[in-house]
């Protein structure tokens, strides 16, 4: 058995200002930990907000913003799970990074689908594949924001996590699609959902949160407040991986599962 205290680090990321984004962060880092997490998932592009503006605002992994968040992962001796924007060899990409409580950067993710509909496609390269970290015995899959909206995604990890993470810069008009799907990756999957939402507006678009956590069943079992969370009162849940296995061997529903289609 294995267990996860994780904390949903919803907040508003200051548009195309790392700085304060930074500062807000620190803030929902150290009230998470205070209260007990052991991980912290913050939105995707935490650090700017979700711009197209690769070119200026991408950053290497030795740049400021990456070493400003492994410093507040080692400082509060805590798991962070942040959206970035990367500058890489291979172009620019839209980020997860999962750093230990050492500083260490552990986990590398670069969005697979990119949403063409708001010119992200022209802006960044999509990755390649799925990444799976083990936090202490919990193994972990971070996604990003429109990857939500391609089940197979999810599915080709399933049966090889405990807990899959999504962070996002979901907006208010579609939220309805955020409350389905979020929930129903966590049911066709059977395992602990994560998802973190961003709140305030950005670049006139406003985001209102709905950040949760399901069970392998679907029940949810935190839900974040959709005021800030630097301000509000912390909200998390603990991943069980004897849950998963528990849910899993009763209703085998993932192992029934073939991966191929009929045309």
């Amino acid at each position: 058995m294995a267990q996860l205290r994780v904390a949903l680090g919803q907040y508003d990321t200051a548009w195309e200002d790392p700085r304060t984004s930074l500062q807000r962060a620190g803030q929902v880092i150290e009230r998470a930990a205070a209260a007990g997490a052991q991980l912290v998932a913050l939105p995707e592009t935490s650090t700017t907000g979700f711009t197209m503006e690769s070119e200026r605002f991408a950053e290497p992994l030795d740049g400021n913003s990456v070493t400003v968040l492994a410093d507040l992962a080692s400082r509060h001796n805590v798991h962070v799970l942040a959206g970035v924007a990367t500058r890489e060899e291979g172009g620019f990409h839209n980020s997860a990074l999962l750093f230990a409580p050492t500083g260490e950067l552990i986990a590398h993710y670069r969005k697979q689908r990119l949403f063409a509909l708001g010119g992200e496609d022209a802006s960044y390269q999509p990755g390649a594949e799925a990444v799976i970290a083990d936090i202490d015995g919990v193994r972990i899959a971070p996604f990003i924001c429109y990857d939500l909206r391609f089940p197979e995604l999810f599915r080709a990890v399933a049966p090889q996590v405990d807990a899959m993470i999504l962070i996002a810069n979901w907006p208010q008009r579609r939220r309805a699609h955020w409350d389905v799907l979020v929930q129903a990756r966590a049911i066709e999957n059977q395992c602990y959902f994560v998802a973190v939402n961003r709140v305030g507006t950005a670049s006139g678009t406003p985001h209102d949160g709905g950040s949760v956590i399901y069970g392998p069943w679907g029940e949810s079992l935190a839900e974040a407040n959709d005021a800030d969370a630097a301000t509000s009162a912390v909200s998390m849940a603990t991943i069980d991986t004897d849950e998963v296995t528990r849910v899993r061997t009763r209703y085998p529903f993932v192992q029934d599962c073939r991966n191929e289609y009929v045309l």
